[in-house]
């Protein structure tokens, strides 16, 4: 790939060359690179079923959340390399699997070779839905580009005040971007649509972590969401939350989030009216849901 711009950031690298590479923020070659390939249990209970869903967790980021709970591969680029035609047997590979879905994790940096990779797997018989899992910091353009190969959007909205975005994610003008491609991916797809089988087979879930100390700006998010979709869209409250990777760096983020700042983002849920939200119950921050990115089924035979 020369010459990337496909996300806001707009680093205009030369992802073939080393060089180049280092000065991009995502720090993506023009190879993919997968750290693991699994059936994830841990996701809403829409997508995962009784199955999991058929996760394809893709290195590099163009984010560097500070509390990144997928450090590993997100900014510390752990991953193997695989060709396109290898993406597209893991892709099917899923399906075989069981999987309710395809799960695409941080995928943005390689879309051209995923349209490529989802074309090929459905000509060859994908037909479970395909869910495309992100951080929000998209371009419209980029996104609209996978139309009809995605089903289902799992955006995160992670700050409606950019600035936090600035400060914990180093990323400029967040809420900005995000939005628009949270609007985009609405439009891409519509609202929520579940099949028979109780899962989900179009549309979107809107995801937000709540933060220690923040919980007005979460209540922020999902005013937003609520003025702009209604109940048409699912939305997903987390509180997994743990200070982890570099969260020490800020002292009021490095704590866990205690029980009551949950519940005033969950009381504004419903104050707002939202019918179509996932709480978390009990003790979800701990390590043990962390996937392990062992690379996992990403060789062929694995």
């Amino acid at each position: 790939m020369s010459r990337c711009n496909l996300c806001p950031r707009r680093c205009n690298a030369d992802r073939s060359s080393p060089v180049e590479i280092k000065r991009s923020i995502c720090r993506g070659t023009d190879t993919v690179e997968i750290a693991l390939v699994s059936l994830h249990a841990w996701e809403e209970p829409v997508i995962s079923g009784k199955t999991g869903a058929g996760t394809v967790f893709f290195s590099h980021c163009n984010l560097k959340c500070c509390f990144c709970q997928n450090h590993e591969i997100s900014a510390e680029g752990r991953g193997w390399p695989v060709t396109v035609k290898r993406l597209t047997d893991i892709f099917l590979e899923q399906q075989e699997r069981g999987a309710t879905c395809l799960e695409l994790v941080t995928p943005g940096h390689y879309t051209a070779e995923i349209i490529t990779a989802l074309t090929n797997a459905k000509a060859r018989g994908l037909t479970i839905p395909v869910a495309y899992n992100s951080n929000a910091y998209e371009l419209p353009e980029t996104l609209r580009r996978l139309t009809g190969l995605v089903d289902i959007f799992m955006p995160d909205l992670k700050y409606f005040d950019s600035r936090l975005g600035e400060k914990y994610s180093g990323v400029p003008h967040y809420f900005e971007y995000a939005s628009k491609a949270i609007e985009t991916m609405f439009e891409m797809v519509g609202p929520v649509v579940i099949g028979n089988d109780g899962l989900m087979k179009k549309g979107l879930i809107i995801r937000h972590l709540v933060l220690p100390s923040h919980w007005r700006d979460s209540c922020a998010c999902l005013t937003w969401i609520h003025e702009h979709f209604g109940d048409d869209v699912t939305v997903s409250v987390m509180n997994q939350y743990m200070p982890i990777f570099k969260a020490g760096r800020h002292p009021e983020i490095n704590r866990k989030l205690t029980t009551l700042e949950y519940q005033k983002v969950l009381r504004h849920a419903e104050s707002l009216g939202m019918t179509k939200v996932y709480m978390q119950v009990g003790v979800t921050s701990e390590a043990k849901f962390i996937p392990h990115f062992n690379g996992e089924h990403v060789a062929a035979g694995s």
